[in-house]
Formats: structure tokens, C-alpha cells, sequence
């Protein structure tokens, strides 16, 4: 890989990710459990040979994007150059000024899938950047602070009013094991977690129903979360127990918290099984509930992806959910590895039945985060 024309100063890769448990809970001060996905997105970056910086991408294709990074603001760059100017700028106006440059994007991440494509983009330009601004991965610039001013992109650049999860994950990742965040104090813990230790798989599933989240459905759950923890008196879900849900006077609200609380229980149980060596299979109900909740009382979940898990769960998979941000994207199913290939073979046929469009199943499993290729 190689800058249009001329070899890069080097090339830099963040992964996306698989949220196992704990959604919507990262913009509620909450727990997640999430691992680095061996699909990668990729930028080899040069100092520009021009005046401004120019960012070329093989699967947006011509016309590149082009932009000032001493001035880009929010508001001069959309569509998908955004992911890369919010970056710059959110480098530049947190003290790391960055210096114009030429960037060539290439990905694997599937787009759209609730994947994290957008984040594994935001961090492999930030972990370049940060290395080309020769402020590396230090103490005065380390993962954590790379992930939260690549949020700082994504929320205040782009528009999209996501939680942290989705950076460290990126950041942190590490093969063989899950990364248990805290989103309040930023705590991260590696959990040892390889399934086919124990004979098994994670299936994740591509319904390729359509996916965003910068609209108004994202938004609308965070806003009735933030209502929801004021009906309380906290200052987050975080604070609220299952026996405080009865006083958050609209029913709505009062579902949406009801996920989030059982929810960050969910996690923290998951945690607790795999830390005590228990066959990763007793983890599978919960995953399962996971879905239900958001099904239910969060109601992020389509008809692609409640499909799909049922079909996983009646071709044997020990546990199903969907995994991301909803309304599209992906499921992930914990199966027995011999059953996997019949369990995708179940949701295609499913998904024939509902007359959707085929699905796209593969194997995932915890890989490394983000960092310098060559």
C-alpha cells in the first residue's frame, strides 16, 4: 500500500470491532465488553507534496478529499472524508498541531454492518498522525487519550453522538481477549477469552439491513437515557438499580433505563464467568437476554436481525444478539465450531423464507488494536 505516486513515511491499521455485551450502555457511564475485530482499516500517510492535505480512499474511490489542515473545522468536510479531517482537527485544537499530509485509506471492515468501520478509520488515522506529529504513544499521548479525541471526532466533527466503546476497543485490543471497559473511569481490563479452546465459535452475522446512526433514532435513545437518570436524580443509569425504575414516570423512559441497568448487570456476569474459567458456554442465555432487552425495552433491534437470531438459536447456538448501534448491522452467535457452518446455513434459509436479501456469516475472534504496519 502505498501514497498516490510516491511511497508513504509508513502504514498504520486500527481494527473494527465486535461489541460481545453491554450496548447502549457506554453513553450511561456503563460497562462494556467488546474485542478487536481481525478486519481491519488501513492509511499509509506521506507529508504532503502539496499545499494542503489530500486524503485518496480504494473503496470511496475519486474524488479525493481535500482540506486545510491547519484550518478544517467542523461543518468543511462531509460525507466520508469527515471520519479522517474530524481527526485532524480534533488533533489540532487539543494542542498536537498536524502538519498538511497525503493519505490513502483501504479497509475491510464491512461498511454499515455496526462493525465500527468509521472508528477503525478514526484510529488508524490518529495512531499515524500521532506518530508523524512525533507525539507517539506516550504518557502525554496514549491510547486512552487517542481514543477519547477520536470520539471528539466522531461526535463533534461528524455529528455522531456515539460513546467511547468504540476507539478503545480499537485501541486496546488485544488477541485472545475480550477489553471490559469502564466508560466512567476509563478503566480497562483484558479478559482471557478464546472459544475454540473450548470447541467453540463466534459467528457473527451480516444481515445487511441498513445501517447508520447519525440520524435521529441514536439520538432519540440517548436523550431519553440522559431524561431517564434526571427523572432519578443521578448523574447517570450507571447510579440506578433495578428497584429505582419504578419511579421514572414515562413508560418509555422507563424501558430504555431497564435496558441499561440490566445490561451493565449482564456484563459485569459475563466478566465474572470468564474470569472464573467456566465453560464460556454458560455466558450464552445471557447474550440471548442481551437481545431481548434491546428488542424490547430499547427497541434498536429490525426484523434482519431478530430473524437471524432466532435462526441461531434453532440451529443450536448456545446464544445470539445483535451487536452494535441497531437497526442493521450485525448479529454475533457463540456456537459449537463443528455446527457453525450449518448455523449460517440456517439464517440464509431464513432469511430466503422472509425473502431478504442473503446474509453474510463469518468467524471472529479477539485481535490486536491499532498501531504501525511498516
Amino acid at each position: 500500500m502505498c501514497t498516490v505516486g510516491r511511497e508513504p513515511a509508513g502504514v498504520w491499521a486500527a481494527p473494527g470491532r465486535v461489541n460481545l455485551i453491554g450496548e447502549h450502555t457506554d453513553y450511561n457511564d456503563g460497562y462494556v465488553l467488546p474485542f478487536a475485530l481481525d478486519r481491519r482499516a488501513l492509511v499509509a500517510a506521506a507529508p504532503a507534496a502539496g499545499g494542503g492535505s489530500t486524503v485518496h480512499s480504494l473503496q470511496q474511490g475519486p474524488p479525493p478529499v481535500r482540506f486545510s489542515a491547519a484550518t478544517v473545522s467542523p461543518g468543511d468536510v462531509s460525507g466520508w472524508g469527515a471520519y479522517v479531517a474530524g481527526v485532524v482537527w480534533a488533533l489540532r485544537t487539543g494542542g498536537h498541531p498536524v502538519p498538511e499530509l497525503d493519505l490513502l485509506l483501504d479497509s475491510d471492515v464491512p461498511i454499515g454492518a455496526g462493525l465500527s468501520s468509521s472508528a477503525a478509520v478514526e484510529c488508524a488515522v490518529a495512531v499515524a498522525l500521532a506518530e508523524l506529529t512525533g507525539t507517539p504513544m506516550t504518557a502525554e499521548l496514549d491510547r486512552t487519550a487517542i481514543a477519547r479525541l477520536a470520539q471528539r471526532a466522531e461526535n463533534g466533527f461528524v455529528g455522531a453522538p456515539t460513546g467511547v466503546m468504540d476507539q478503545m476497543a480499537a485501541l486496546h485490543g488485544r488477541a485472545g481477549a475480550l477489553v471490559f471497559l469502564d466508560t466512567r473511569t476509563m478503566a480497562v481490563e483484558h479478559v482471557p477469552f478464546d472459544p475454540a479452546d473450548h470447541g467453540l465459535a463466534l459467528l457473527v452475522v451480516d444481515t445487511r439491513a441498513p445501517h447508520t446512526l447519525v440520524d435521529g433514532q441514536y439520538a432519540a435513545r440517548r436523550a431519553d437515557c440522559t431524561a431517564a437518570a434526571g427523572d432519578l436524580g443521578v448523574p447517570a443509569l450507571r447510579d440506578a438499580a433495578p428497584a429505582d425504575l419504578d419511579r421514572i414516570p414515562d413508560p418509555r423512559r422507563r424501558r430504555r433505563a431497564r435496558h441499561v441497568v440490566t445490561e451493565n448487570a449482564r456484563v459485569l456476569h459475563v466478566v465474572a464467568t470468564l474470569r472464573a474459567g467456566t465453560d464460556p458456554r454458560a455466558i450464552g442465555p445471557v447474550l440471548t437476554a442481551s437481545h431481548t432487552s434491546l428488542r424490547v425495552d430499547f427497541e434498536v433491534t429490525v426484523p434482519h436481525l431478530d430473524v437471524a437470531v432466532d435462526a441461531t438459536l434453532a440451529a443450536g447456538a448456545h446464544g445470539a444478539r445483535m451487536t452494535g448501534g441497531g437497526f442493521g448491522g450485525c448479529i454475533v452467535a457463540l456456537v459449537d465450531a463443528p455446527d457453525a457452518g450449518s448455523v449460517a446455513a440456517a439464517v440464509a434459509g431464513a432469511f430466503t423464507g422472509h425473502g431478504f436479501a442473503p446474509p453474510q456469516a463469518f468467524h471472529a475472534g479477539p485481535a490486536p488494536g491499532a498501531g504501525r504496519c511498516r
